[in-house]
């Protein structure tokens, strides 16, 4: 392993009321060389240059500590979790929470279980699959604490990938750009039929950057109605309105 300087990381880490062991750290610099080696080959990000992959990837993925409390939840599913994001960074973190990573792209998946073993990771799940189809699967439906997502979709589309997995009472939290309200406004129906309530999107920023990140922070208060999510290609085409 390259001799990474890390202070940077480990102080905005603090900030964030993160306390890294070293441990840790070095299971961030694994997954980090990881994924820049693999990259090589794949598409996994356009980011790959250490200082911009600790702000924009894996700061990224910690601000939510702020919006979501940790120390209450035992299930989360990363729903599209791409190269990771923000699954790696909070399992890593978080090591006695269970995790559920999905992609739809099983080339993210063999790379993602190559990052858990890597990096020794324990109580960590990979599935390969779409959203609508797991959705409907009675061992993931409605079994999560906790559901978030880094994945580029609108809004009604990502609440109904992602609500139907989240337990009565658990949360739903997309990481959005900062500006999302005319986004928000349009999804607010969906929302509420897929059994979910939103209030106005969270705006952050990234420690020692200018870089804002929104949350759209979605509580579940009911349970998404059996026919959704619909079927496969529907929630993208056909966002509910």
């Amino acid at each position: 392993m390259n001799n990474y300087n890390t202070s940077k990381f480990i102080d905005m880490c603090s900030e964030l009321g993160i306390t890294l062991t070293d441990q840790q750290v070095d299971q961030f610099m694994n997954f980090y060389e990881f994924l820049v080696e693999k990259n090589k080959v794949m598409n996994l990000t356009a980011i790959t240059e250490f200082d911009e992959v600790v702000d924009k990837h894996f700061l990224d993925s910690l601000l939510i500590v702020r919006h979501a409390d940790f120390s209450k939840i035992k299930y989360v599913l990363d729903m599209g979790t791409g190269a990771g994001f923000p699954g790696i960074p909070l399992k890593i973190v978080f090591p006695k929470i269970h995790f559920t990573l999905a992609d739809s792209l099983n080339k993210r998946i063999l790379f993602l279980n190559e990052v858990i073993e890597k990096c020794g990771l324990k109580d960590i799940e990979t599935v390969h699959t779409r959203a609508e189809d797991l959705g409907r699967d009675k061992a993931y439906r409605e079994k999560y604490d906790l559901v978030v997502s880094r994945a580029v979709a609108n809004l009604s589309t990502l609440s109904e990938y992602c609500l139907p997995f989240v337990k009565k009472g658990g949360k739903f939290i997309s990481y959005k750009s900062a500006s999302v309200d005319d986004e928000f406004q349009e999804a607010r129906k969906a929302i509420g039929i897929l059994g979910g309530e939103c209030d106005s999107p969270v705006i952050d920023k990234i420690p020692g950057t200018d870089l804002e990140r929104s949350f759209l922070i979605i509580s579940k208060k009911r349970s998404t109605p059996a026919k959704y999510p619909r079927k496969a290609g529907l929630p993208g085409k056909e966002p509910l309105k």
